[in-house]
């Protein structure tokens, strides 16, 4: 069968070319989503500041038994040091912390950012001396060489440091030259440890191992010492996970995207391939009855194109495993540039995502030939040459059980969407579009039936005879009709709901947060963060009517008391649900921001307490104790003081600012929101909050509509890299549409050249097809229009709170027209070059 696969392909090049091209570009797309999914996975960053480390302890950023990750630093308790050092084959265990900072130069004027750590981990680089001494007493600093340049300082000057919230001069002892980033200095240990986010934590330890020993044994000592605590033991390229902790937390994000996208695309191949592999042995069904009609079998016949199915496969996966790579490692810059994932992300693909990506080309491939050619097969030989000639063959019951199992998926998908959260609406909106575009096209020709007897009339009235005779083939060949109307369907249907689905989004964040602030300033602080304390003394500030702190987080809700008992051993245990964590001042928060109290009270939000949205409190009252995991997976148990409005999925967990800063990376508040008092000017207030008599040195402003600006543009960048991906998609939907019209035309040379013999023109033939390539692309976007509506209102509801979804027009104008603009101009570019065969040379030419 091979043999006879080989000899097939020099008489139907044009099938098996379009076959190629849908298994090569299907099959790139899913390895290189696979490459990003296994990079999310690993999480790797090549180690710079802690590369002489042979071993590196840092706390476990995973949530316990799960996929999810703690979005803050997980630190270490101080004691662990003394443990680390004591496992056999240590040669010394060292601590190191990050303390957010800020270098401002001998002239006071800007700032550069910077990282500082204690000057005993630097051996951990290795750093070396290239000037001064190194940093030992109190008020001491070394600064990274490349860093003294930008801040314009030298060894024995006097510089100006903001750490955690805190201005004080510092004098540069020495400059220091190794690996790692610029914006890196070194405090005396004392320091380092006195302004660390928590005091009694490690971020990580260095092990230096003695000269002989072998890793392997000594990584193994060390997660027995720490097994039972939330440790990680790394060595190579893990290491960089401890001192970029945000490859782990933006990893899990890229794995998220990737995951979906990859298994978006994946699910495009198999409706692509599938259709052109049907279209394709729909124009050899002349070839197929001949051959059942002269004794074949119909298993010699479908191993047939089994055999010719399997060398296009092949030749298409292996040439796919070279540019598959390539792109994802392309897609992971964008990424970067957007922000994203951290450019420090190691770009890993082995061999699971080729043998994914190749296998299920493969598979999709074989299956789309078995499906198609388990008809032609199956039919008698007495009836295969009448049923080729006038393709009556309806629905199977198979092809039905499918698209009703894909239609009520949608559906119920669709209910779904509707009662979720608005930040997660997208999550199920999207598989239910596609699954909405399988069953449409898995229904493909009794709908292009419909929509040509909807069209049928209108068609007829304006193009007259040509309409005629298009409308005819149309009901004569239902099959090749709706071969090349799917594509369109799937094109426009997914570009339309993915498109919008994403600025549906975009604007439903970004609508939440301007609802939500009320506050006409917001300070930030040039040293990194701000104490918690100064919102209260903002308080007494004239002009300033309320002030709170603002500390974004996230963590987990446990799962209570009652429901650990109701497990007991028995069935799944239950897990923490995600749940968003702001930090805020009990007096300021309802002057700065809308967040109102449904029960309870926000002025109790003091101490070891919180405030849960409504749809989180279920099943809780007020005064009860609400198990939670905080940011750096610290486990507490606050009382629950208030219940708040959800904000269409947008709200947060309330707890005060000090509680949540405490257990953030950076250990401060980022911002304090200001409410100015009434007739105050806002220009001028924000003047004397960050002028000479500051409450803080160091203080920045920034008033409502800047913020609102910024969200913005944020919004849009996270925005642009889901269009990288929804394009990556649809541009290989849309080569899809023009590889099937391609092919649906220009297998009607005899069609054509028979219509030549009894009379027709070449212009009367064109308007044929003109009037044709209409009914394909209208029949074709009203069915893609379809999937929209029912992808993007159950998500607009949800977001929005209404059926329309939020975007310009001009996006829809611009998938119709492209649409109409590829479907008639590629029907009608094949079928001019289809009509310069001679008559003569089309009739004696090979089916």
């Amino acid at each position: 069968m091979i043999g006879l696969a080989l000899r097939s392909l020099k008489f139907h090049k044009g099938g098996f070319v379009a076959s190629f091209i849908a298994l090569f570009f299907g099959a790139a797309i899913v390895i290189a989503c696979g490459g990003l999914l296994e990079t999310g996975v690993r999480g790797l960053a090549e180690p710079q500041r802690l590369q002489a480390a042979t071993i590196v302890v840092t706390g476990d950023q995973g949530y316990p038994e799960s996929n999810k990750v703690f979005r803050e630093r997980v630190r270490l308790d101080a004691s662990a040091v003394s443990k680390a050092a004591a496992v056999s084959g240590v040669e010394a265990a060292v601590p190191d912390v990050s303390v957010p900072a800020v270098v401002v130069p001998p002239g006071g004027k800007g700032g550069v950012t910077a990282t500082g750590h204690g000057w005993d981990s630097a051996r951990l680089g290795p750093y070396r001396l290239v000037e001064g001494s190194a940093p030992r007493a109190e008020g001491q600093v070394a600064l990274d060489s490349r860093l003294a340049a930008r801040a314009g300082a030298k060894a024995g000057d006097r510089v100006t440091l903001g750490l955690q919230g805190t201005m004080a001069t510092y004098r540069v002892t020495g400059l220091v030259s190794g690996p790692g980033e610029a914006e890196t200095l070194f405090l005396a240990d004392a320091d380092a440890a006195r302004h660390a986010p928590q005091q009694d934590k490690v971020d990580s330890i260095g092990v230096l191992t003695r000269p002989g020993t072998d890793t392997g044994q000594v990584k193994a000592a060390l997660a027995d010492a720490f097994a039972g605590t939330p440790v990680s033991v790394l060595t190579g390229d893990e290491r960089g996970r401890a001192e970029f902790p945000d490859v782990v937390t933006h990893g899990k994000n890229l794995v998220s995207m990737s995951a979906v996208f990859g298994g978006l695309a994946a699910m495009v191949t198999v409706f692509v391939v599938a259709s052109t592999l049907g279209l394709s042995l729909q124009q050899r069904q002349r070839q197929m009855a001949l051959l059942r009609a002269i004794g074949s079998t119909p298993g010699q016949v479908r191993r047939m194109v089994l055999a010719e199915t399997f060398v296009i496969a092949v030749f298409a996966t292996a040439l796919a495993c070279v540019p598959g790579p390539r792109l994802g490692k392309w897609l992971l810059g964008q990424f970067v540039d957007a922000d994203v994932v951290p450019d420090v992300l190691i770009y890993r693909t082995g061999w699971i995502p080729l043998v994914a990506g190749a296998g299920a080309a493969l598979l999709t491939a074989l299956g789309a030939a078995w499906i198609a050619a388990r008809a032609a097969s199956r039919t008698r030989p007495t009836e295969a040459l009448a049923e080729a000639s006038l393709q009556r063959r309806g629905l199977n019951w198979i092809r039905l059980l499918f698209a009703v199992l894909c239609l009520a998926g949608g559906t119920v998908l669709a209910f779904v969407t509707m009662n979720v959260d608005g930040a997660t609406a997208g999550s199920t909106a999207t598989p239910a579009a596609m699954l909405w575009a399988a069953g449409f096209g898995l229904l493909g020709p009794a709908l292009t039936r419909l929509m040509t007897a909807l069209l049928r009339w209108p068609l007829r009235a304006v193009t007259g005879f040509s309409g005629q005779l298009a409308i005819l083939n149309a009901k004569a060949r239902p099959a090749r009709l709706a071969g090349a109307v799917m594509p369109v369907m799937l094109a426009t249907g997914m570009a339309t709901a993915l498109i919008y689905l994403q600025t549906t989004q975009n604007q439903g964040a970004q609508q939440a947060f301007e609802d939500n602030l009320r506050a006409d300033l917001v300070l930030t602080s040039v040293a990194g963060g701000m104490p918690a304390s100064l919102a209260a003394g903002l308080d007494k500030e004239p002009g300033v009517a309320a002030a709170s702190a603002y500390v974004p987080s996230s963590g987990f809700l446990e799962p209570s008391k009652a429901e650990l008992a109701e497990y007991d051993g028995k069935g799944r245990k239950p897990k923490g649900d995600p749940v968003q964590i702001t930090g805020v001042s009990a007096t300021g928060i309802e002057r700065t921001t809308a967040i109102r109290a449904v029960s309870g009270s926000l002025a109790d939000l003091t101490g070891d307490t919180v405030a849960l949205p409504e749809s989180s409190a279920g099943g809780h009252r007020i005064g009860d104790r609400i198990p939670m995991r905080l940011g750096d997976g610290t486990q507490v148990e606050p009382r629950l003081v208030a219940t708040v409005g959800d904000q269409r999925g947008y709200g947060a967990a309330l707890m005060p600012a000090a509680t949540v800063a405490a257990h953030t990376t950076d250990g401060a508040v980022p911002q304090i929101l200001v409410a100015a008092d009434s007739g105050t000017d806002t220009a001028k207030l924000s003047a004397e909050l960050t002028g000479s008599g500051a409450p803080l040195p160091g203080l920045r402003a920034v008033d409502r509509g800047d913020l609102v600006t910024a969200s913005a543009e944020q919004n849009d960048t996270q925005t642009w890299v889901a269009y990288l991906l929804v394009a990556m998609v649809v541009g290989y939907a849309v080569i899809a549409l023009v590889n099937s019209l391609v092919m649906a035309t220009g297998e009607r040379r005899r069609e054509f050249t028979l219509q030549r013999l009894v009379g027709a023109t070449r212009g009367q033939v064109m308007r044929m097809m003109t009037v044709e390539a209409l009914l394909t692309a209208l029949a074709g976007l009203a069915l893609g229009m379809l999937v929209a509506v029912a992808t993007l209102v159950p998500l607009s509801q949800a977001v929005l709170a209404r059926t329309m979804p939020a975007g310009p027009p001009s996006i829809l104008l611009a998938v119709l027209v492209s649409a109409l603009v590829l479907t008639v101009g590629t029907t009608l570019l094949t079928a001019r070059v289809a009509l310069r065969t001679r008559p003569s040379a089309a009739i004696g030419s090979r089916d």
